[in-house]
């Protein structure tokens, strides 16, 4: 038991961080880069512009009205960690490594949910690129996301190349 209570709590503990460190520096960049033009470093690979977005990822669901909007960006992702956050703590078949990339992804979703809910918008302030070949502007939630489906990718081919 006390193993599993271990778990358990080294999961929360990524998930808390993750939300932790996201809302830190979202507030951050509101503090810092709301009013003011974006900046470029290292050669324009990498940029801080302030942005408030009130979709989902890359803006999708901005321009939804009324209940679709709360059930498309609301209610469903609320549901969805929901299940996705008990599965990942209580699941028994789930390997640990799993558990681990499910908590990147709850600790980044839970945050940007908790913004929506709270604020009716999400802050990003970071893109990357070289050249014309940019990303979407984002936030470390989305780092976190990303992160997280690229362990879970990563251990499931690997998972299934061992057996």
């Amino acid at each position: 038991m006390k193993n599993t209570a271990s778990k358990i709590l080294l999961l929360l503990f990524i998930i808390l961080l993750n939300a932790g460190c996201d809302q830190y520096t979202k507030k951050i960049a509101q503090d810092n880069l709301q009013h003011i033009p974006g900046s470029s470093h290292l050669g324009d690979t990498f940029r801080l512009i302030y942005s408030e977005n009130t979709g989902a990822f890359l803006s999708l669901g901005a321009s939804l009205e009324g209940g679709a909007r709360t059930i498309a960006l609301n209610v469903l992702p609320l549901i969805l960690l929901l299940g996705m956050t008990f599965y990942t703590l209580f699941s028994k078949e789930l390997p640990f490594i799993q558990r681990i990339a499910f908590a990147f992804i709850l600790g980044g979703g839970i945050s940007n949910i908790y913004d929506r809910l709270m604020f009716g918008r999400v802050v990003d302030f970071l893109n990357m690129g070289i050249g014309s070949l940019r990303t979407g502007i984002f936030n470390l939630a989305d780092v976190s996301i990303m992160l997280g489906v690229g362990l879970f990718l990563v251990a499931s081919f690997w998972g299934k190349k061992s057996e």
